[in-house]
């Protein structure tokens, strides 16, 4: 039986679409979200595999199907299955030729205290957005450079 989530008690919930050119997924990705998800980081929710051959005919795998499944023991157990297939289907058709992609659902669970406190107040999130990793390393590097001139 799936382990069920209480809305009123699980930080935010995010989910990740990570794509792998040449079809060459390898699972070694497996033990970083492992580590984070047996430290309480995160709690891993859904994961699944989609990719397109060369051809582009697509491919949906559920992560116990897959063949890197024995690299993600313990983050496929009693989860909640919110992929359905015609997400998977829908992220598989985004995909370009001889790529696959990894998606992974997973609640913030570092942020569930402060969820429910601001719920409980009567808040909610309004809004949230990523900065993208190649715009925070501009601005670090544009911080560097400005160091390195005022010295």
């Amino acid at each position: 039986m799936a382990q069920l989530l209480d809305p009123n008690s699980i930080g935010p919930v995010d989910i990740a679409l990570v794509v792998f050119e040449g079809n060459s997924f390898s699972g070694d990705v497996a033990p970083a979200l492992a580590e984070l998800n047996d430290s309480g980081v995160v709690h891993i929710i859904d994961l699944a595999f989609v990719s397109k051959d060369a051809a582009g005919a697509t491919t949906v795998v559920e992560v116990e199907d897959a063949d890197v499944a024995d690299a993600f023991v313990g983050l496929t157990g009693d989860r909640l299955d919110l992929l359905n297939d015609e997400d998977l289907d829908l992220l598989a058709a985004d995909l370009e030729p001889n790529t696959s992609a990894l998606i992974v659902v997973w609640e913030n669970s570092w942020m569930a205290r402060i969820g429910a406190a601001v719920r409980g107040s009567g808040g909610y999130l309004a809004g949230m957005t990523r900065i993208p990793a190649d715009v925070v390393a501009v601005a670090i590097q544009a911080l560097a450079d400005e160091d390195q001139g005022g010295n």
